[in-house]
């Protein structure tokens, strides 16, 4: 038996901009996330806790997609499953040119964290704005996951009206 490998990214970062979406001449919705990861450490020269932020392009498809438009925003906390994927291409130069990026398809996960006003809240204060809602309770964790024969979304109460596409789900 021999093993063909793994190819599975899991990132949990912040949207350092609203997604970028894009249509398909076939008609199917493509949102773009720019995902920042920190990660941090004690120096032990000089004692000082440093932090190196990574940024990651997600590729979302299909209904994650609509989905990623109309609920994330800059500065969401989101947890993403999917697949690395290099794209070749060239640039007006002639030049090959590659692009790595982390596909989230049929078989990828989506999960918003926290609420939508802790990030109308974060963009509010980023925007310096001094009329952000404060203190309002926390929602759970809004969970969407493609599969390959339904896709499925967990939102928070009032939210899955909205969803009228979940009621097509055969069971």
């Amino acid at each position: 038996m021999s093993s063909r490998g793994v190819n599975k990214v899991i990132l949990l970062g912040h949207l350092g901009q609203a997604p970028e979406i894009r249509y398909l001449p076939t008609g199917g919705t493509v949102a773009t996330l720019s995902l920042a990861t920190s990660d941090s450490w004690l120096d032990k020269q000089t004692g000082e806790t440093r932090e190196k932020t990574e940024w990651h392009r997600v590729v979302i498809f299909g209904k994650l997609a609509e989905i990623a438009a109309e609920y994330l925003q800059k500065g969401a906390q989101v947890y993403i499953e999917g697949q690395l994927q290099t794209r070749k291409w060239q640039d007006n130069q002639g030049q090959d040119r590659y692009s790595t990026e982390v596909v989230v398809n049929v078989n990828g996960t989506m999960q918003m964290l926290g609420s939508r006003s802790d990030v109308k809240n974060a963009t509010a204060q980023q925007a310096g704005h001094k009329s952000a809602q404060k203190g309002q309770p926390s929602h759970p964790v809004k969970e969407i996951k493609n599969t390959q024969l339904v896709q499925t979304a967990v939102l928070p109460d009032g939210d899955n009206e909205e969803l009228g596409w979940l009621d097509e789900i055969p069971f």
